[in-house]
């Protein structure tokens, strides 16, 4: 595989990640939107609903790029790991982790074209937490007022 075609290769990976990553978003939102106001329980609880359920949601996009970091390390050849790793799946998620919340540590670097990914990675996180700060703003804002009827 040429370098010029297994970077188109990234991209387009990194295109579909992005996209995956907002559909599940946007489904998780449009679920908890729908689904939390018709709960019989308190305020208090449908708040933890939504806060729970947008970190089931992030749990689920970190899981989706650290299993593209595992394949692209692995059958399709696009990239590996250096630092601290130990090559099991459960580095690839700390990795992914430590990128899509902008924390990075650095004590795993990316090689090749999983540095376009990780870079990926980062805005799209950056995106997706912005989205669930303003979408929990707007549920409590919702929910808030019914805290002084009782």
């Amino acid at each position: 595989m040429t370098r010029e075609f297994s970077f188109l290769l990234a991209m387009g990976l990194a295109a579909g990640l992005v996209l995956l990553t907002v559909l599940i978003h946007y489904e998780f939102l449009r679920f908890l939107s729908d689904g939390v106001p018709r709960l019989k329980i308190p305020p208090r609880a449908r708040i933890l609903a939504v806060i729970f359920g947008v970190f089931i949601a992030h749990t689920i996009e970190v899981w989706v790029f650290a299993l593209a970091y595992f394949w692209m390390s692995g059958s399709w050849g696009l990239g590996n790991f250096e630092g601290a790793t130990t090559g099991h799946i459960f580095d690839y998620v700390y990795f992914s982790v430590v990128v899509y919340t902008t924390v990075g540590f650095g004590d795993i670097q990316p090689l090749e074209h999983m540095r376009l990914i990780a870079g990926v990675e980062a805005l799209t996180g950056l995106l997706m937490i912005g989205w669930s700060a303003s979408f929990t703003y707007l549920m409590m804002e919702r929910f808030w007022p019914e805290h002084r009827h009782r």
